[in-house]
């Protein structure tokens, strides 16, 4: 029970930290793996709320309207089909950086603004987030033999 209820929050805290809210989702995934949750699906579980996250800030944006943005912004629609055309072909790496913190989440906001491919952006979402918590994971697991 104890264990469902920690990846449940594991969950809730990596989807949360992948939307506009400022949060630390790694601080959660080290408490984990030092408290000895199984290392793959804590990774799992942690990649699928992360994406989930940002794919919820992908669809925030995809509801936005450019005149919203042009009205309460000041960014004329014209700048906004201008920099749509040069990240055409190129929305698949924007989103693999997607987890970066600080502009990870609005860069999933904008690409859905600016209507990048659904399928692609969330392809490359997934890698990047997966990659992120795969390398924090195998970090923290190393410094924890170091130090045990």
């Amino acid at each position: 029970m104890i264990s469902e209820l920690g990846y449940l929050a594991l969950f809730a805290s990596t989807f949360l930290a992948a939307t506009i809210l400022p949060f630390s989702s790694e601080v959660v995934v080290t408490a984990m793996l030092v408290a000895r949750f199984d290392p793959v699906l804590t990774l799992t579980v942690a990649t699928a709320g992360n994406w989930l996250g940002g794919l919820s800030s992908y669809y925030i944006g995809w509801l936005g309207k450019w005149h919203w943005i042009e009205k309460y912004l000041r960014i004329k629609v014209s700048r906004l089909e201008k920099i749509q055309q040069r990240i055409k072909g190129k929305e698949g790496w924007i989103a693999v950086f997607c987890w970066l913190p600080g502009i990870g989440d609005p860069m999933a906001v904008a690409l859905g603004l600016l209507k990048a491919p659904f399928v692609k952006t969330a392809i490359w979402m997934f890698i990047g987030k997966a990659a992120r918590f795969i390398v924090w994971g195998y970090l923290t697991l190393r410094v924890m033999e170091a130090v045990a």
